[in-house]
């Protein structure tokens, strides 16, 4: 009698969604490598590094849109500035892209990530005022 060995087919593995430590950080080497600006890299840095330590401070279900959305509302909570949190957002935006180019994401997961709206950005920029000849007629009239 011959035995029959129950094998598994060779097919492409199916994207996680729920990310270890291993694959974040290969998700965050690639958005790093990615990019050319020393500054820009040392920003995503810090972005990636504070999502990641979010990320696993707590055991969570999956890396989702839902997740995202949750760590917008403790950067809000947080009292950071809208331009701040939008930096943050684009570097979890980035780590998600990246994390479903290496096949660890599926792509219907990383666009809705992408689709995670930061906070809007309110007022006048500080560096229009700072200009003498534009900030002279907003000054008179207060």
């Amino acid at each position: 009698m011959s035995k029959r060995v129950n094998r598994k087919p060779n097919g492409p593995k199916r994207p996680k969604s729920k990310l270890g430590l291993p694959d974040l950080d290969h998700s965050k080497a690639a958005v790093l490598n990615s990019l050319r600006s020393t500054e820009s890299k040392r920003g995503y840095r810090h972005a990636i590094d504070e999502f990641i330590q979010w990320y696993c401070s707590e055991p969570r279900l999956s890396f989702n849109k839902v997740v995202v959305t949750h760590f917008r509302i403790f950067l809000e909570n947080r009292g950071l500035a809208a331009a701040t949190i939008n930096g943050r957002l684009a570097a979890v935006r980035r780590l998600a892209y990246e994390a479903a180019d290496a096949g660890l994401l599926s792509p219907e997961l990383a666009a809705s990530i992408r689709r995670v709206k930061g906070p809007k950005k309110l007022g006048v920029g500080v560096g229009k005022l700072a200009h003498r000849r534009r900030s002279t007629p907003l000054l008179a009239k207060s």
